[in-house]
């Protein structure tokens, strides 16, 4: 008897009529899937739906919530407010975590740090001193103040804005873009995810952030590491040479193509994609993360930190080499951005680690041409709130969660550099338009001047050249969008 032919004695019923079912099902679905030439042309939905502005994005993601009151969004008439409780009407019910919610008072908290307008215009970005490298690539920043969000707390925030819903088993962003467009080497992965070293590493990430949801597994992030072999199990094993390699990884292929021609498991083909992409990561990996063949002036761009494996700014220079060799969707993830208590110290030490990397890497990519066609976005799950948690001093203070308004920015890849995008009221506490009136924004109708995480993830689509409207994938008899049922392409920041 085959050695295969063992699984039939194994198998119940139950198992026997489910598996027929799928077989059944996955030839139906044969008939439906684009041909192989569709594919190879790089989507399972037929390619870009209109001109791409962008080849690639590179995702720096600040885990935690930054405090765009100290970062970004300068608001001096708060300094009249200094320990005066929120007025109710800048609150208007919202409701706020039970971290301050049994706060007697909540005293309003200005920044500590002085701001500079780095263009002579209304539409000037005004950056902190927190972050001098930053301040020097303003003019190529698009810098968003109105995003918002419904989440509240960590975990379903930083899901919701990753994967477009707060509820944990949906394909992340990268997932969808490997989905879309696939992959420009054969040799790299099309999503590649790195986790930056931090001072305050108070968050837990969890895999499924870069993770394929109900999507084939080879759509998944994969993660380098820092130390040890950048991808788990790169190396082989004591004694075992690559044609050994070879040979194993030939023989696993055959008996996983008879499960499949037996089983008609989607995801057994997923499997031997995985396999040969490991293999062929082998050679490819190890070259693109040995940085010893980078110029002492691309060091002094991004400092002699970037010689640290695992730092912010050596994940930055390993994001342009990855843009470089053709990854598409590249994520760098930097944790410890929850400052509840000393956000002064918390929060400088965040900037000390990221903002040489963030202005060298903007630079780098101009200065060899690719900054036009790579999109690199700044942000977090959600910003901090205008009043104190806790005690407030003018030197320390800490600052609770706070969904209503927080800033991102976007840079190269078709949007229009040395903006601002979106107002804040004057505690930074709500969207408002531009006569200063409060708005009360809905994600399932599009308000001007404001930014939905749906409609960020929409128009991060938009400039790859995807509408996110028709990338859909069916599960479950439902056909499933990254931006759900919402979603906007907000044209204003499209240059």
């Amino acid at each position: 008897m085959h050695p295969l032919r063992e699984l039939d004695l194994l198998q119940t019923r139950r198992h026997f009529f489910g598996r027929t079912a799928l077989g059944l099902g996955t030839a139906a679905l044969a008939h439906l899937l684009p041909d192989r030439a569709s594919a190879a042309r790089g989507s399972m939905n037929g390619g870009v739906h209109h001109p791409a502005k962008a080849k690639r994005v590179i995702y720096l993601f600040m885990s935690g919530g930054p405090s765009h009151h100290d970062l970004w969004d300068y608001k001096p008439r708060m300094r009249e407010m200094f320990g005066k409780n929120l007025p109710d009407h800048i609150r208007d019910g919202q409701r706020i975590t039970g971290m301050t919610a049994r706060q007697k008072t909540h005293p309003v908290c200005p920044s500590k740090y002085e701001f500079t307008r780095m263009d002579n215009n209304d539409r000037g970005v005004w950056v902190s001193e927190l972050l001098p490298h930053t301040a020097t690539v303003a003019k190529d920043l698009c810098v968003i103040h109105s995003t918002y969000t419904e989440a509240i707390n960590h975990d379903p925030a930083i899901t919701y804005i990753q994967t477009g819903s707060q509820v944990p088993g949906r394909p992340s962003l990268g997932a969808w873009l490997s989905y879309g467009l696939g992959r420009i080497n054969d040799n790299l992965p099309g999503y590649v995810v790195m986790h930056a070293a931090t001072k305050h590493p108070e968050q837990s990430l969890f895999n499924r952030l870069w993770g394929s949801g109900f999507m084939p597994s080879d759509h998944q992030g994969i993660l380098l590491r820092s130390h040890g072999d950048p991808v788990l199990y790169l190396s082989n094993p004591n004694g075992v040479s690559a044609s050994d390699r070879r040979a194993q990884l030939d023989a696993l292929k055959a008996i996983n193509q008879a499960q499949y021609d037996q089983f008609g498991d989607p995801e057994i083909l997923s499997r031997i994609k995985q396999h040969e992409m490991a293999y062929r990561m082998q050679t490819s990996v190890p070259e693109l993360m040995d940085l010893s063949g980078e110029s002492d002036t691309t060091f002094k761009l991004y400092g002699e930190e970037a010689r640290t494996p695992g730092s912010f700014a050596a994940c930055c220079l390993n994001a342009r080499r990855l843009a470089e060799r053709g990854v598409r969707n590249i994520q760098i993830f930097h944790r410890g951005w929850d400052a509840h208590g000393g956000l002064p110290r918390e929060h400088g030490n965040q900037c000390l680690d990221i903002d040489r990397g963030c202005a060298a890497l903007i630079k780098d990519l101009k200065q060899r041409g690719m900054l036009d066609e790579t999109l690199v976005v700044w942000g977090g799950e959600f910003g901090r709130t205008a009043y104190c948690q806790g005690k407030l001093t003018k030197q320390n203070y800490g600052r609770d969660h706070h969904p209503r308004c927080f800033t991102t920015w976007m840079a190269g890849g078709g949007v229009k550099p040395g903006i601002t995008y979106g107002q804040t009221d004057d505690y930074a506490y709500n969207i408002v338009d531009s006569d200063g009136n409060m708005i009360r924004p809905k994600k399932d109708k599009w308000t001007p001047g404001t930014m939905h995480i749906h409609d960020l993830n929409a128009t991060i689509l938009h400039l790859l050249g995807i509408d996110h409207k028709r990338l859909t994938y069916r599960y479950q008899g439902r056909d499933f969008r990254l931006t759900d049922v919402h979603g906007h392409v907000v044209h204003d920041i499209v240059a």
